[in-house]
C-alpha cells in the first residue's frame, strides 16, 4: 500500500483526482476495509471529497444529514474514532439506529486528518461486519493514507490561497490604474492638483455612499463616451 501511494502524482491534478487515487488504494490496502471515503469540512459544512464504495458515500451522507457522527466528529476534533459494532454503539444514537440497516456498516474507523487548515477532514472506512478494525495494523494503515490526504489537501489549499492573492492583488492594480484615469481627468477638466483630484474623487465616493473605484470608474466611462 505505502508504494502505491507514494506513486500518486499529486502536482498538476485536480484534488478529486489525487483523492480519488488515494481512497482506492486505501479500500484495498487498509485491513478490514470494504469502503473508504475522504470527508472535508469548510467552514463546518462538510461533503464528501472522494469515495470507493458505495457503502462508504452512503454511511457519510447519513451522518451528513443528521449533522454529527464519526467521521465528522472526528475532522471537527481532530480525535481517532472506532466503531466496532454498530449494534451496541451508544456515542451516536441517532446514525447507529439507521446506519446498519441503510448502509450494511457494521463497524468503521475514522481517522482525522493532520492538518488544520481553511480545509479539515477524515478518512472513513467501513465494514459490514464487526470489530474488523481493531488490529494495530488497521490503525497503522489508516494513519499513514491520513497522512497522504492531509499533504494533498494542504498543497491544493496553499495552491487555492496563492490563486486567490494574485487575483486579489489583480483586482488592486485594476483599482489604482482606473482612479489615477480618473485623476487625470479631473486634473484636466478642474484645473486642479492630484491630491485635490484625489479629494474630488474621495467626496463624490462618501457624498454617494459608492466605492471610490466605482465613482473613478464612471468618470473614466463618461470621457470615452465623450
Amino acid at each position: 500500500m505505502l508504494r502505491e501511494l507514494s506513486r500518486v502524482v499529486l502536482v498538476d491534478r485536480t484534488l478529486d483526482d489525487v483523492l480519488g487515487d488515494i481512497t482506492r488504494i486505501a479500500a484495498t490496502g487498509i485491513p478490514g476495509a470494504e469502503a473508504t471515503s475522504i470527508t472535508l469540512l469548510r467552514d463546518d459544512k462538510a461533503f464528501t471529497a472522494a469515495y470507493h464504495g458505495e457503502m462508504a458515500l452512503a454511511a457519510d451522507e447519513l451522518q451528513y444529514e443528521k449533522g454529527y457522527g464519526p467521521c465528522m466528529d472526528a475532522g471537527r476534533g481532530g480525535v481517532l474514532l472506532r466503531v466496532d459494532d454498530m449494534d451496541t454503539e451508544t456515542r451516536w444514537p441517532d446514525y447507529v439506529a439507521n446506519v446498519r440497516a441503510a448502509t450494511g456498516v457494521r463497524s468503521s474507523l475514522s481517522v482525522p486528518l493532520p492538518y488544520q487548515g481553511a480545509v479539515i477532514g477524515a478518512l472513513n472506512n467501513y465494514s459490514s461486519v464487526p470489530a474488523a478494525f481493531a488490529t494495530p495494523e488497521s490503525l497503522e494503515a489508516g494513519l499513514e493514507v491520513a497522512e497522504v490526504v492531509a499533504i494533498a489537501v494542504a498543497n491544493a489549499d496553499a495552491h487555492w490561497q496563492l490563486g486567490e492573492q494574485a487575483r486579489n492583488m489583480r483586482l488592486a492594480m485594476d483599482s489604482r490604474a482606473v482612479i489615477e484615469q480618473a485623476k487625470g481627468v479631473l486634473m484636466a477638466q478642474r484645473h486642479v492638483d492630484a491630491d485635490q483630484a484625489f479629494e474630488i474623487l474621495r467626496e463624490a465616493s462618501q457624498r454617494y455612499n459608492r466605492k471610490l473605484r466605482d465613482i473613478a470608474l464612471g468618470i473614466v466611462e463618461g470621457t470615452q463616451k465623450g
